[in-house]
């Protein structure tokens, strides 16, 4: 099986460390900093799964697409942030031919909309999303580490294509230490991941907490009960679906178990502002505000968080606008 990783940020050099077996063939298209550490001791993956290092000979990595090989890759895994989607869509468009006219393309992203950006390039049928609620943490440009598990991964597609094609890749995903399964419900998968996300990542990057601090008071357990019944209500009016009907079902399972699973864990979205870089809000609160303002409705919780985490970025990079 050739894999090529698009992104070599925490997800992407975490999926890659599950796949750096033969006969697999692994080719990581990452930043400067990231290639030239990989090709210089290779990648370690630390956590709750163990510990596995593989060595620089075990795969290749480029600094753009345009150093690749012309051949077919069987799968190409898209790990870059959602707001770079177009950019990446557009980019792996560009270099169809060196990629590979065959490849089906596997997005590990948070939000909602992005399979719509490479459908925008890419067939439908060679569109598939991953739902991932597994936490990684990147501490150097080549080592990261696992730091939380709620379910296994889900890879599916959102277009009616049959996944039975997808299964090679998720149990190479599996046999390389990380829960992967092929499933006929992405959609609901990736509604359910946004109603978690979009519960738990701002509050958190706005208060500087793991996410079980958020549950441990009555005044952010408030704020997160709003959020999630507007989600819910943008999802009734757009016609999607997800796993429970009602916000109090998918409540009571958040607090009881994906909460506690998760309580150490601080957002992508934390580590990001704290690193000074661009947060994912508009894939996730932002998507809920916009198909809001689509539908007539007021999600007033939701707005106010994407505008709190908007200053935040501004106050970081005042020349973004």
């Amino acid at each position: 099986m050739r894999v090529l990783i698009y992104g070599g940020g925490a997800v992407g050099l975490g999926i890659a460390s599950c796949l750096l077996r033969p006969p697999n063939r692994v080719e990581i298209v990452a930043r400067e900093q990231t290639v030239a550490a990989l090709r210089r001791e290779g990648l370690t993956r630390t956590g709750i799964f163990g510990r596995v290092h593989s060595g620089p000979d075990a795969f290749a990595c480029h600094e753009s697409l345009g150093l690749l090989d012309a051949a077919e890759r069987d799968f190409v895994l898209i790990c870059t942030k959602s707001f770079d989607s177009a950019a990446a869509a557009m980019d792996l468009a560009e270099h169809r031919g060196r990629v590979g006219e065959g490849a089906r393309l596997v997005l590990f992203q948070n939000g909602w909309g992005n399979a719509e950006a490479f459908c925008r390039h890419f067939e439908r049928n060679r569109v598939y999303s991953a739902r991932v609620i597994t936490g990684f943490r990147r501490g150097r440009p080549n080592e990261v580490e696992v730091t939380v598990h709620a379910d296994a991964i889900h890879v599916g597609s959102l277009f009616g294509t049959d996944v039975s094609a997808i299964e090679p890749l998720c149990r190479a995903i599996r046999e390389g230490g990380i829960p992967c399964e092929k499933t006929g419900s992405i959609e609901k998968d990736l509604w359910a991941k946004m109603l978690y996300n979009c519960a738990l990542n701002p509050l958190g990057a706005i208060l500087g907490v793991p996410y079980g601090a958020l549950a441990d008071e009555v005044s952010t357990r408030m704020l997160m009960n709003h959020i999630v019944e507007e989600v819910f209500a943008v999802m009734g009016k757009a016609d999607y679906q997800t796993h429970w009907r009602q916000p109090s079902e998918f409540l009571d399972l958040f607090y009881e178990k994906l909460v506690p699973d998760t309580a150490g864990h601080k957002s992508s979205m934390l580590q990001d502002i704290a690193a000074g870089k661009r947060t994912e809000i508009d894939a996730l609160n932002g998507v809920v505000v916009r198909l809001a303002q689509q539908q007539g409705l007021a999600v007033p919780y939701n707005h106010a968080v994407c505008n709190l985490i908007q200053f935040i970025e501004n106050r970081e990079w005042p020349a973004r606008g």
